[in-house]
């Protein structure tokens, strides 16, 4: 059981500390240059620029995540009940890029991984 809340812990972190400074960096350039963007990514989506998917980058990814790393570390009793939603929210939001902007880069399948690893240990812990 100890193993899992790390796990999760350290994965809930890892996301936090990606999409923190992303979601910072889409909110200050919303046109995507500061992480080297292109808007024309955006053309099939309901934005027109990176500001609204920065900031639910930044508090959902961000933010929440690492409130669940928090909550996880702590032995908090909803740590996996939270785990779980963050896992779900992660894979959300990897869905709609897929959807909007296609299969774009590798890291896409390795935070889908991060998704279900989070939805399968919060799971566990809950």
């Amino acid at each position: 059981m100890q193993k899992n809340r790390i796990i999760l812990g350290v994965l809930e972190m890892i996301v936090a500390l990606s999409a923190i400074p992303s979601g910072i960096s889409m909110i200050f350039t919303p046109d995507g240059s500061g992480m080297g963007l292109d808007l024309a990514w955006l053309e099939r989506s309901p934005f027109e620029t990176f500001l609204v998917p920065g900031i639910f980058l930044l508090v959902f990814n961000g933010f929440l995540q690492f409130v669940g790393a928090w909550l996880t570390f702590r032995r908090n009793t909803v740590a996996g009940i939270f785990g779980v939603a963050v896992g779900l929210v992660l894979i959300f939001w990897l869905f709609a890029q897929v959807y909007y902007m296609d299969l774009t880069h590798f890291l896409q399948v390795v935070f889908f991984v991060v998704g279900l690893m989070e939805i399968y240990l919060g799971r566990k812990l809950a």
